[in-house]
């Protein structure tokens, strides 16, 4: 079988002497420390997202609600996968029990799942805007709101099953996390593996792979012939939401490459990194989606700059700098001698 740990209900590996540490303590120590500025940083991040986007009203559209969603899973994943491996990788063992486990497991795939499904709405919404294959019929908020309750849904259908024993969550990497358990040779479980992987996985991969290529189609023929100011600017949000979907893809796809690598081949025998980079390259994900967003929507930009910022703006516009030159002029008038 493949060298993945086993359960450890109360003790650490570190104190047998006979039991195979699967990496030296400072490797355990290294992970803690990135998971803990990721962590932090995604919590800013996606809570700033999250109170910007609610606190202002012309923030409330239909990419923007999707982009709320995402966020919300994003904090989850957070909150629920990366905030404890902290712990548990700084004691270098899982400390949480199989109960833990369980749970850590299906409030991740929950979150997980639900993130790549708003992506792949999120790729669908910027399809109808700016590439319009159903001509007039347009991208509205209800349909925002049925994707956003059916991607939580889908997700919730398919990480259920694990918890009345179609498949199962366990120790995952170097036993410090938890997830789906793509090892087993259960029937039950590989049937629940390969249909978790094909509905949860491949169906919004395809969906979000589909739309991107139309996008960027769309975006090169735009470009060639110039485009009006509003299909410029439709252009600037797509390309937004087209950075976003890489950058999720290329966090989520090397995870998804070693678990099918498993399910496969259980018998392969992996060096430690290659179980552990993936498997943290998906956690780290929950990071990049509002750097984007905040980086490229200038809208947004300036709302979140100031909400970070407690209120002072770094980058004061021109208007607000000729604002304050024709409020100190008088004044310096006042005082001057002559």
């Amino acid at each position: 079988m493949a060298s993945f740990p086993e359960f450890q209900n109360d003790s650490s590996i570190h104190d047998d002497p006979g039991a195979r540490v699967p990496l030296p303590w400072a490797g355990f120590i290294t992970l803690s420390l990135l998971m803990a500025v990721f962590s932090i940083t995604a919590v800013v991040l996606n809570t700033t997202v999250i109170v910007v986007t609610l606190r202002h009203k012309q923030l409330r559209q239909p990419l923007n609600f999707a982009l709320v969603n995402l966020a919300v899973a994003d904090l989850g994943i957070t909150l629920t996968g990366s905030v404890p491996s902290v712990v548990t990788n700084a004691v270098g063992y899982y400390i949480t029990g199989r109960v833990g486990c369980v749970l850590e497991g299906f409030c991740v795939a929950l979150f997980g799942i639900t993130a790549l499904c708003t992506v792949a709405l999120i790729a669908v919404e910027r399809l109808f805007v700016v590439c319009k294959p159903l001509g007039t019929i347009t991208f509205q908020t209800k349909h925002a709101a049925g994707g956003l309750a059916f991607s939580w849904l889908w997700s919730l259908i398919w990480n259920t099953p694990p918890l009345f024993g179609w498949g199962s969550y366990q120790l995952e990497g170097v036993g410090t996390s938890c997830g789906p358990d793509w090892q087993s040779r259960d029937l039950r479980n590989v049937s629940y593996i390969i249909c978790y992987f094909s509905l949860c996985f491949a169906v919004p991969f395809v969906i979000i792979v589909v739309s991107y290529s139309w996008l960027l189609y769309t975006l090169r023929q735009v470009a060639k012939v110039g485009g009006c100011v509003a299909a410029r600017a439709e252009s600037k949000v797509a390309w937004m939401v087209v950075m976003m979907v890489l950058a999720f893809l290329v966090s989520w796809l090397p995870y998804a490459a070693l678990a099918l690598m498993v399910v496969f081949n259980p018998d392969v025998q992996l060096p430690v990194l290659v179980k552990v980079v993936p498997i943290y390259m998906a956690k780290s994900s929950t990071v990049y989606n509002p750097l984007i967003y905040i980086y490229m929507n200038k809208q947004f930009q300036k709302f979140a700059v100031l909400l970070l910022m407690c209120g002072r703006d770094p980058w004061p516009s021109e208007d607000d700098a000729s604002e304050a030159q024709t409020v100190v002029s008088p004044m310096n008038n006042k005082i001057s001698p002559d």
